[in-house]
């Protein structure tokens, strides 16, 4: 597919949306919608048996959720993706890693968004304070069994796309070690 034009319709601080002409491989003319917004880093906070989880109000759904700590870094900045993974869990967990190692790449919904995610295995943890932002105050955090985690996921209440795949990226990254 051949981009002919492309035009920001809308942007805040966390996203833009813009429209391109494109030209399809029949020659036809078309136009695609597309949501841009920054590489985002996912973590799983890993202690033996347990991980750490984030459990937010999600607005577009009207319902808390709990998942995985992710995120991008402020005002669509670009930041490396490692550096982000400890500002992530640092400021909505409270948590520390002595080790944390990229397992994984994401791509959100590669059909409507530019986003890419990067999954971290953290361990070694240590705790202390968050540092939340305006918008995650109302977050809480909890330890769960990887056994309770799995449970939630096959009964409909844990359902973030991002962290459900980050668990199986986890799981093929223990296979290999």
């Amino acid at each position: 597919m051949e981009t002919l034009g492309s035009r920001e319709v809308y942007a805040n601080n966390w996203m833009s949306v813009r429209e391109d002409d494109v030209r399809r491989a029949d020659g036809s003319d078309g136009i695609y919608g597309v949501i841009d917004k920054p590489d985002y880093a996912l973590v799983i906070p890993l202690d033996g048996n347990r991980i750490h989880l984030v459990e937010q109000y999600r607005y577009p759904l009207g319902l808390r959720r709990w998942e995985f700590p992710q995120g991008t870094a402020p005002d669509r900045a670009h930041m490396a993706a490692d550096e982000l993974a400890v500002r992530e869990l640092r400021e909505e967990t409270g948590l520390s890693a002595d080790s944390m190692v990229e397992i994984g790449l994401l791509d959100v919904a590669p059909g409507l968004t530019s986003q890419r995610g990067r999954v971290f295995l953290a361990t070694r943890l240590s705790e202390g304070e968050h540092a939340r932002e305006l918008e995650e105050q109302d977050m809480r955090t909890a330890w769960f069994t990887r056994s309770d985690f799995e449970k939630l996921v096959s009964e409909g209440e844990i359902t973030d796309a991002q962290s459900i795949a980050a668990y199986a990226q986890l799981l093929m990254h223990e296979r290999r070690a």
